[in-house]
C-alpha cells in the first residue's frame, strides 16, 4: 500500500507528464514574434541580450539547442521545448504546492495523513495545477523560447521550497533549505525579476512559523522585512554591487593613476574580506541567524554570477552585441536599463506639466584610452510643482500618450488634470484594464484575440455574439468556473486557515496589483502585456485548487466520508479544467505557423545582394536576427535596427564586418557621435540659407566648425543644422557606371537629392544615416522596410522604389504627378512570386493570430502596389497572377479579409476577376455590417477596427456603382444607413487608383 508521500510524488509526476505533452504538442516550431526571435538568436551563439540581459537562461537554452544535431533549422524547436519542460515543472511544483497548503489547511502530521485525507488533496492539486496548464496567460509562454516560462519555473520552486522548510522541524535542516533557496533566488536573476517579488511573502510565511502568537503588527514588520530584502537584492545586490565597484574603479583610475581595472579588485577583495570575516564573526559568536543570512547572501551571489557571461561575451564582440557592456560603467547602464527612461512611481508630474528647469546632475563617464572621460552629465528636470502629485499615473509627455489620456478621461484640450482623474486613470486602466481584463481572460473568459478585447463575463456566456467573434480561435468561453472555484476556494481558505490564506493573498497581490503599480505602463502599450502577471494567476490556480476541498468539505458533510466527498468533488470540479483546455487548445497549438520566420525571410529576399537594410520594431527585426544568425539565411545583408542607431556602440559596431557583410562606411570621426555628443542637433535655419550641402554639412561637424555651434545663455551647448534642406550632389557618370537605375526610370534621375529634414531636429541616427548615404556613394543598396521609412528623421519617400517588400534608396526624384509609389515592377513581381515564402498561410487550422495577421495585411498591401504598377506598364496577365497568387497563398479561410484585401477589389475588378472582387466585397462587407451591428448596439467606442469596417463600406458603394452592381451597392448603402444614419453612406475614402 503506497504512503500518502508516495501518492504524492506519484501523482504530481503524472500531472507534470500531462501539462508537459500538452505543451510540447503545441510548441511553436519555429522562431515565434516578439523576443523569442533575439533570445533564441542570442543564445544558440552566446550572444548579448536587450537589457538587463537573461545570462542563466541564455547558457541553459544553448543546451536545448544541441538537441538539434547540428541541423539550425530545428534549433528554435528545441529551445521552444525547452520553455514547455520548465513550464511543466512549473506545474510540478504548482500541484506540490497545493498540497502543501491543503495539509496546512487539514493540520496533518507527516505519516497521519488518512485516505479520505490524501484523496482531496489529491484532487484538489490535480485540479487546481491543470486549471493553471490550461490558462491562457501561461499556456502562451509554455510554447515559446522566452524568459517567462524559465522564470515561472524558478517561481514555483522558490514558493514550494519555503512551503516545505516550513514543515521542517531540524533548525539545521531549515538553515539548509534557506540557503537551497537563496541559491535558486540568486539563479533566476540571470533569467528574470519576477521571483523576488514573492520575498514579501515568503517572509510572511517565516513570522507565522517562528511566532505563534502572531499579531498584525508583526505581520506588518515581516512583510516589511521581506519588502527589505527585495530591495536589497534588486536596488543593492544587482545594480548595486558594480554601481559601486565602478565608483572605486573610476577614483582608482582617474585620481591615483592606476590602471583600468584596479578599483575591481580592491573593490571585490574588500567586499569578499568583509563577508569572510563576518562569517568567521558568526561562527565565534554562534550566531545562527547572522550566518544562514551571510551564507544565503552568498548564495545568491553564486547565482548572480551567471551575469559574468554578459560581459565575458561582450568584450568578444559578438555579432548581436546590445549596449555593448564591455566595462564596469557600460555593465551598470546595461543593468539599470537606461535606455528605457524613467518612469515615476510616488511623485511625478502630470501630462500637461511644463519643464521649467533642467539641470546637471551626476556625470556620465565612458572609458577613454589611460583613463574614465565624462562625456555627458545626467539630467535632472523640473516641472511646475502646481502639476505634480504623490503617486503620477498619468505622467508621459509624449504626444501620442497625451491624446490618449485626454481621451480616456474624457478632458479637453487645454484642461488640465486632477488628482482624481490621476487616480481614475489607476484604477481604470492599469489595474482595470492592463490587469484585471487579463485576469478575466484567464478565469472567465476572453472574447477574441483583437486587440484589446475584454473579458467575458456570466452574462456575456450566452450572448449572440457575430460571427467574426464566434469564428476568432481566441473566443474563448469557461462560463465564468474557474473563477468562481478559485472564489471559494479564497474563502475557504481564509477561514479554515487564516495565515496560510494571508501568505498565498501576499502572491498574489505583490505579483499582481504591486507590480502593475511599480510598472505604472503608459496608456498604449505595443501588444499585451497579460504575460507579465502569471504569477499572481498561479497564486489564484491555488486557491482554485482550495476550492475543490471546499466542495469535498461540504460534501463530507453529508456522506460522511471524505474520500468519497473528495472523489465527487474531484470529478465535479475536473471537467472545467478540460472545458478551459477545449476552449484554449485551438488558440494556443502553434503547430504549422511559420510566417514570424517566413515573413523575415521575404524582407531579405527584397534585397539586393551586400544590401544594407534599415528596420523598426522588434517584430522588424528580431526574426531577421534569428533568420541570418541561426538558419545562415542572407548574411550578406547589413541589417540596422533604426532606433538602435542613435547610440554609440550601435554605430561603432556598424564599422566592423559581419558575416558575410563588409563593415559600413562613415566620414564622421568616432568622437562626434560618442555617447554625449550630436545627440541632438536642432534645426536652426539661417537667413539666405534655404538650403546646404551634405558633404559640406559632415566636413563643418568634423572639423568641429564654430560655423554649427548653437548658443544659449551666452554659452555654446551644442552643434545645430543651419538648414532643412541637404542637398546631396550625385556623380552622374559614377551611378551610370555602377548600373543601378532601372531603365523605366533612368529618366527621373536626379543630380541633387534633397534629403530634408522632417522636424525641427536631427537626432544622431538620422545625422549617421545621412554621413553612411553620402560616405557610401550609392556602392551597397541601401534599402528600408515600411516601418522604417515612416519613421526615419528624413523625408525620402520620393528617392525609393520598391523591390518587393523593401524601398531601395535610389538618386532619382519621383514627379509630383505621380501619386503611387515608385515600383519596379518586373523585380518587385520576381520577389514575390517566386522568392517569397508562405508556409502554412493556406492552412485554415493553424492558428495565425493577430500579429501574423498584420505581417499577411502589409504582404497584401505591397503585392497591391506592385498590380498597380503592373497595371500601369500594361502587363494585365502579371497583374491577375499576381493577384490570384495572393489568393492562394493567403486565403480568406486562413487569413480573413483585411483592409488591404478591400484595397485590392478594384485590381480584381480591371483584370477582369469580377467574381473574385465581389467575392472579397461579399466578405469583408458581412464582417465590417457585423461589427458595426455589434458595436452600435452594444454602444462600444469606435477603435481602429471599427472605422476600417465603416471605410470599407463606403469606399465598397461608389466601386459596385461604378462597376455596374447598383443593387449590390443600394443593399451595402441601406445597412449602413439602418445602423449609423444616411451621413455615412458616401464614401471613396479609401480608393487606391
Amino acid at each position: 500500500m503506497l504512503n500518502y508521500k508516495q501518492i504524492n510524488n506519484l501523482t504530481g509526476w503524472v500531472v507534470f507528464a500531462v501539462a508537459t505533452l500538452v505543451y510540447i504538442l503545441t510548441v511553436e516550431q519555429t522562431a515565434s514574434f516578439w523576443d523569442p526571435g533575439e533570445f533564441i538568436a542570442v543564445a544558440y551563439k552566446l550572444q548579448v541580450p536587450h537589457p538587463p540581459g537573461a545570462p542563466f537562461f541564455l547558457l541553459v537554452y544553448r543546451m536545448f539547442s544541441f538537441f538539434a544535431m547540428g541541423d539550425p533549422l530545428e534549433v528554435a524547436y528545441w529551445m521552444n521545448v525547452g520553455s514547455a519542460l520548465f513550464s511543466g515543472f512549473t506545474i510540478l511544483f504548482l500541484f506540490w504546492s497545493i498540497t502543501l497548503f491543503g495539509k496546512r489547511l487539514f493540520k496533518m502530521s507527516e505519516g497521519q495523513e488518512s485516505k479520505g485525507e490524501t484523496i482531496a488533496l489529491m484532487g484538489a492539486g490535480i485540479v487546481g495545477s491543470l486549471i493553471y496548464t490550461f490558462s491562457d496567460s501561461f499556456w502562451f509562454s509554455a510554447v515559446e523560447a522566452e524568459v517567462y516560462a524559465m522564470s515561472s519555473f524558478f517561481t514555483a520552486i522558490v514558493i514550494w521550497a519555503f512551503l516545505k522548510w516550513d514543515v521542517i522541524k531540524d533548525p539545521r535542516e531549515e538553515n539548509k533549505w534557506m540557503i537551497f533557496i537563496a541559491y535558486l533566488v540568486g539563479l533566476s536573476i540571470g533569467v528574470h525579476l519576477l521571483n523576488l517579488v514573492t520575498l514579501p511573502a515568503l517572509a510572511l510565511l517565516y513570522y507565522f512559523k517562528k511566532y505563534e502568537k502572531a499579531t498584525l503588527k508583526g505581520a506588518f514588520y515581516a512583510m516589511f522585512i521581506g519588502g527589505v530584502a527585495l530591495i536589497i537584492i534588486n536596488n543593492l545586490i544587482i545594480p548595486g554591487l558594480p554601481s559601486m565597484a565602478g565608483s572605486m574603479e573610476i577614483f582608482f583610475v582617474n585620481s591615483l593613476g592606476l590602471p583600468f581595472g584596479s578599483g575591481i579588485v580592491v573593490f571585490m577583495m574588500l567586499f569578499f574580506a568583509a563577508l569572510f570575516y563576518a562569517y568567521r564573526y558568526s561562527r565565534k559568536k554562534e550566531l545562527a541567524i547572522l550566518n544562514t543570512a551571510l551564507l544565503s547572501l552568498v548564495f545568491i551571489l553564486i547565482g548572480y554570477g551567471s551575469y559574468a557571461l554578459i560581459v565575458v561575451r561582450a568584450n568578444q564582440d559578438p555579432i548581436i552585441n546590445e549596449n555593448a557592456p564591455k566595462d564596469i560603467i557600460s555593465y551598470v547602464s546595461y543593468l539599470k536599463r537606461e535606455q528605457y527612461g524613467y518612469r515615476p512611481l510616488m511623485h511625478g508630474q502630470y501630462f500637461t506639466a511644463q519643464l521649467v528647469a533642467q539641470e546637471e546632475g551626476s556625470p556620465v563617464y565612458m572609458k577613454g584610452k589611460d583613463k574614465y572621460e565624462i562625456v555627458d552629465y545626467e539630467l535632472k528636470n523640473t516641472y511646475d510643482p502646481t502639476k505634480t502629485t504623490i503617486l503620477p499615473r498619468i505622467y508621459s509627455t509624449q504626444e501620442n500618450h497625451k491624446r490618449i489620456y485626454r481621451q480616456k478621461l474624457g478632458l479637453r484640450e487645454g484642461q488640465e488634470p486632477t488628482f482624481a482623474d490621476n487616480i481614475y486613470f489607476m484604477f481604470s486602466h492599469q489595474l482595470g484594464h492592463m490587469y484585471w481584463r487579463y485576469f478575466m481572460w484567464n478565469f472567465s473568459g476572453r472574447e477574441s484575440d483583437f486587440g484589446d478585447a475584454p473579458w467575458i463575463g456570466l452574462t456575456d456566456a450566452f450572448k449572440d455574439y457575430p460571427d467574426y467573434i464566434t469564428e476568432n480561435k481566441g473566443h474563448n468561453n469557461y462560463l465564468m468556473l474557474p473563477l468562481l472555484l478559485g472564489i471559494i476556494g479564497l474563502f475557504f481558505q481564509a477561514k479554515a486557515d487564516p495565515k496560510s490564506f494571508y501568505i498565498n493573498l501576499m502572491l498574489f497581490l505583490m505579483m499582481g496589483v504591486v507590480l502593475v503599480l511599480y510598472l505604472n505602463s503608459p496608456p498604449v502599450e505595443p501588444r499585451e502585456r497579460d504575460y507579465i502577471y502569471v504569477g499572481s494567476f498561479y497564486a489564484f490556480a491555488i486557491w482554485a485548487g482550495m476550492g475543490v476541498l471546499a466542495l469535498a468539505h461540504m460534501i463530507a458533510k453529508g456522506t460522511k466520508n471524505l474520500a468519497t466527498a473528495g472523489i465527487i468533488a474531484t470529478l465535479l470540479t475536473l471537467p472545467i479544467a478540460g472545458l478551459m483546455a477545449g476552449q484554449n487548445w485551438d488558440d494556443h497549438n502553434r503547430k504549422g505557423r511559420y510566417f514570424s520566420v517566413d515573413s523575415a525571410r521575404n524582407f531579405l529576399a527584397s534585397c539586393a545582394p551586400n544590401a544594407i537594410l534599415f528596420t523598426g520594431g522588434d517584430n522588424d527585426t528580431f526574426p531577421l536576427w534569428y533568420v541570418q544568425e541561426v538558419e545562415g539565411f542572407r548574411t550578406d545583408v547589413r541589417v540596422i535596427v533604426l532606433s538602435y542607431f542613435d547610440t554609440d556602440w550601435y554605430v561603432q559596431q556598424m564599422t566592423r564586418p559581419v558575416n558575410e557583410s563588409e563593415a559600413l562606411p562613415f566620414s564622421l570621426d568616432d568622437s562626434k557621435y560618442q555617447k554625449g555628443t550630436n545627440d541632438v542637433l536642432y534645426v536652426m535655419e539661417r537667413e539666405n540659407l534655404n538650403a546646404i550641402s551634405v558633404r559640406e554639412y559632415l566636413k563643418l561637424l568634423n572639423s568641429g566648425s564654430d560655423l554649427l555651434k548653437m548658443e544659449t545663455g551666452g554659452r555654446t551647448v551644442a552643434n545645430m543644422v543651419p538648414s532643412r534642406n541637404l542637398i546631396l550632389e550625385v556623380d552622374s557618370s559614377a551611378v551610370a557606371n555602377k548600373d543601378i537605375i532601372p531603365e523605366q526610370f533612368t529618366e527621373l534621375f536626379s543630380p541633387q537629392m534633397n534629403l530634408q529634414v522632417k522636424g525641427n531636429y536631427v537626432t544622431k541616427g538620422t545625422l549617421m544615416l545621412l554621413d553612411l548615404i553620402t560616405s557610401n556613394n550609392w556602392d551597397r543598396p541601401i534599402y528600408f522596410n515600411n516601418t522604417s521609412l515612416a519613421t526615419i528623421g528624413l523625408n525620402l519617400q520620393d528617392h525609393v522604389v520598391n523591390e518587393g517588400l523593401t524601398y531601395r534608396l535610389l538618386p532619382i526624384r519621383k514627379p509630383e504627378y505621380i501619386r503611387e509609389e515608385l515600383v519596379n515592377a518586373d523585380l518587385a513581381y520576381e520577389n514575390y512570386m517566386t522568392k517569397f515564402s508562405f508556409r502554412g498561410m493556406d492552412n485554415p487550422d493553424a492558428y495565425l493570430d493577430e500579429e501574423y495577421r498584420r505581417f499577411a495585411s502589409n504582404h497584401r498591401s505591397a503585392l497591391n502596389s506592385i498590380a498597380i504598377a503592373l497595371l500601369d506598364e500594361g502587363d494585365m496577365e502579371k497583374a491577375a497572377n499576381l493577384l490570384n497568387y495572393g489568393l492562394e497563398v493567403m486565403p480568406n479561410e486562413a487569413i480573413p479579409y483585411d483592409l488591404s484585401s478591400g484595397q485590392s477589389v478594384p485590381l480584381f475588378f480591371e483584370v477582369g476577376e469580377d467574381e473574385k472582387a465581389l467575392d472579397i466585397i461579399d466578405k469583408v462587407s458581412k464582417k465590417s455590417l457585423e461589427m458595426i451591428e455589434f458595436y452600435t448596439t452594444e454602444n462600444r467606442d469606435y477603435d481602429r477596427e471599427m472605422m476600417i469596417s465603416i471605410e470599407m463600406i463606403r469606399y465598397f458603394i461608389p466601386l459596385l456603382e461604378e462597376r455596374g452592381y447598383q443593387e449590390k451597392a443600394q443593399e451595402l448603402k441601406l445597412r449602413i444607413e439602418q445602423y449609423l444614419g444616411p451621413q455615412q453612406s458616401g464614401g471613396g475614402q479609401l480608393q487606391r487608383r
